[in-house]
């Protein structure tokens, strides 16, 4: 794919890896600040050679190379949705698809599950019980990496974010965004709350928000820690995570 014909014929572009970084800058060792994921649809904003500056639909930018894309189809919200899956090629090339990936049509899914995009809406209602079923279920033993949004590694704000979008959520990409997304239940965290609600945090002096988890309702949460090593259900919260509480806020 060469870079003056990408950037002269296109403006839209699809991840075809099963996950690609989405970088601070335009070089494969710059910071990761987000992931992609297999059928994701990009809106090109710069290029620099053969790295790209996109935005994807939450309207999160960052940098990628043209190695992990290919053209726009304009079919990509009809192609199913991986589950986790394992899917075969007409050439016989497997391939493991992450949960939330898109399955490009064409490809056979031999292992784990993927179902049909217009089935999305049935089988994760917007429903607050449903989202916590999710994130108890969905990430178990995903390990914690800054910027990962899937079971493969994912952080905090990825993790909610992702089980959200399941269910017909949509949040922006960071903690403090999805703060913003969301309305006010109260500004402490062991207040009465509804499952599915976010309770946020800071561990930073001016209280800037740094952490996000999915509250079970009876006053634990579950979310992707890096002191925990990766996804986990708190019966109850720290002392710590009490101490570095912001508040509790409702998306559903």
């Amino acid at each position: 794919m060469g870079t003056a014909l990408t950037l002269s014929t296109a403006d839209r572009f699809t991840v075809r890896s099963a996950i690609a970084p989405l970088l601070s800058d335009a070089r494969i060792s710059a910071p990761l600040t987000s992931q992609l994921l297999a059928g994701e649809v990009l809106q090109l904003v710069d290029g620099r050679g053969d790295w790209l500056h996109v935005r994807g639909a939450d309207d999160y930018e960052g940098w990628t190379h043209v190695g992990y894309l290919m053209p726009f189809t304009g079919t990509e919200a009809t192609w199913r949705i991986s589950l986790g899956c394992v899917a075969r090629d007409a050439e016989g090339q497997r391939r493991a698809l992450p949960l939330g990936a898109r399955v490009a049509q064409g490809l056979e899914v031999i292992e784990g599950v993927a179902i049909d995009a217009a089935a999305r809406a049935a089988q994760f209602p917007r429903d607050r019980d449903a989202i916590v079923r999710s994130a108890r279920s969905l990430f178990t033993g995903a390990s914690y990496l800054w910027g990962g949004v899937s079971p493969w590694g994912v952080d905090c704000s990825g993790f909610v974010q992702r089980i959200s979008a399941l269910h017909g959520v949509p949040l922006r990409r960071d903690a403090w965004q999805q703060a913003e997304d969301t309305v006010v239940v109260s500004d402490d965290v062991t207040a009465a709350h509804a499952p599915g609600d976010l309770m946020f945090f800071s561990d930073r002096d001016d209280r800037r928000i740094t952490h996000v988890g999915i509250a079970t309702g009876d006053g634990g949460m579950i979310h992707s820690s890096l002191a925990r090593g990766g996804v986990c259900a708190e019966i109850e919260l720290t002392t710590r995570l009490k101490e570095q509480g912001i508040g509790i806020r409702r998306a559903v």
